[in-house]
This record gives structure tokens, sequence and C-alpha cells, in this order.
């Protein structure tokens, strides 16, 4: 099996080196990633500037690709440029901090493996949550990645098919309550800005805002993470609301007419 293997936090990050250890057990990996940091990115894609491309060689881990780019253009990049074939599978992650919630729609981690939904491949994204100033085991973050993963294989991940997965805060020995298969929280979140000024006298605004797990929607990615599960839940990228489509279909529309 051929794996591509990218994320936002850029191919330095110890999240994937991490994660490439732990993926080499289920086969080839190939690393096409950001040359920097790129989150919150979403699924932005670079249209008006070359992507440069070098390769890098992180000690004990691996050799890749190291691209000037988001990570939506590593996984278009890779896939029909970089790697040797098709990939049978891709990997995004691990990214540093959740990506549950809302917080989805920004993150660059989830835009990759939906890009390789996008081009047919079975696609999952790896998150760890950060709680304070905590710095996570990504060893042990990576194997437990490695076991979701597998699981989510036997299960039956499909061509096209994509799922986000976000590992709770863990220290070394411990293990997580479970697996939970879980709906995104879509309940909106409260950003917070303070207002400041330059030494012209010219107002900017910095956004101040700090993530936590906080929900009354015990089913969601969001109540699960904070109750110690890892989370998966599986994503669409048909942004349809086809509920809403079936009833306006039902209804008489009018035409428009000159004059």
């Amino acid at each position: 099996m051929l794996i591509l293997l990218t994320n936002d936090d850029g191919i330095f990050s110890p999240g994937l080196a991490g994660l490439y250890r732990e993926l080499v057990a289920l086969g080839e990996v190939q690393v096409v990633a950001p040359a920097s940091v790129e989150s919150a990115t979403s699924h932005g894609i670079t249209l008006k500037a070359p992507l440069l491309t070098s390769r890098v060689t992180i000690p004990g881990a691996f050799t890749g690709t190291a691209v000037d780019g988001r990570p939506a253009d590593c996984v278009k990049l890779a896939v029909s440029q970089v790697l040797p074939r098709r990939p049978d599978l891709m990997v995004s992650g691990i990214n540093a901090g959740a990506n549950v919630g809302i917080n989805v729609l920004y993150s660059g981690t989830v835009a990759a493996a939906i890009e390789g939904a996008f081009l047919g491949l079975p696609s999952i994204a790896v998150s760890q949550h950060l709680r304070g100033e905590a710095s996570p085991d990504y060893g042990l973050a990576a194997k437990l990645a490695r076991e979701t993963i597998e699981q989510i294989l036997a299960a039956g991940l499909g061509p096209r098919q994509v799922a986000t997965v976000n590992l709770p805060v863990l220290k070394t020995g411990e293990s997580p309550a479970g697996v939970k298969i879980v709906r995104q929280c879509t309940r909106a979140w409260g950003d917070t800005y303070e207002r400041r000024r330059d030494p012209r006298g010219h107002d900017y605004f910095w956004n101040t805002s700090v993530f936590a797990l906080n929900t009354d929607e015990e089913d969601t990615d969001v109540a699960a993470l904070r109750d110690g599960y890892v989370t998966i839940t599986p994503l669409q990228f048909d942004l349809t609301n086809h509920a809403l489509l079936g009833e306006w279909s039902r209804k008489k529309w009018s035409g428009f007419q000159n004059g």
C-alpha cells in the first residue's frame, strides 16, 4: 500500500514525523508537505505564484518533498506530479491542535484530506488536542493514530470518502476513554477581538479567541473529545442542503423575461 502523508503544520512538524514512523508499518509512505506552517488556511490553493519544491530530510524519519504552498496544493501536486504512482491512502496530520466543531471548516489538515477525497482517494485527517501549554507525546499520539486508522480501514473507507480523527490529551502510560463515532458539532464559535492602535493612530484588531471544548450537544465530536475519547467523524464535501433542495424543487419558480 502506498500512503501519501501531509499536514498543515509544515514538513518539520514533530507530529508529521511521529505519524510517519507508525504508518510505515502499514506500507510505503511518501511525504509531501508544506515548507512552512499553513495552519487555518482551509482549502486555499495557490494560483498566482509558482509552487517551489525542495527535498527535506528529517533525521530518524523520512526524506520528503517540501512545497511552498498550502496543504491542498501539496495533495494536488503529490498525486499529479511527485509520487511514483497513485496512492492507495491519503493521511493528513498529526495536527497540533484539535479540529472539531466548526474548526473543521478552517483546518488545513482537514482540507488536505478532503482534497484527497476530491481526487478519489480514501482519506483521513488526524489531529491532537492540546490543553493549555501541554506538550503532547507525539510517539504515543502516533501509535494511537495508527491503531485508529487501522480500525477505520477495517470498517471500510472507500474512494472519495474522508474521516477526521481527533486524539485526546494523554500523558505517557495513559489510555483514552474509548473510541466514539460522532457527528460534527455545528454550534457557532464565539470569536473575540482586542482593539489596538498603531503608532500612527490607526486601529487594528487582534484575534484573542481561546478554543475550549465546551458544548451542551453531547452526541458531538466536541463533547466526546472533552470526555477523553478518540473521536471519528465521517465527512463529505457535498455542501448541498438536500432537504432544502427537495423542498424548493417542489415549488413553482417564475422565469425572467427582458422588457
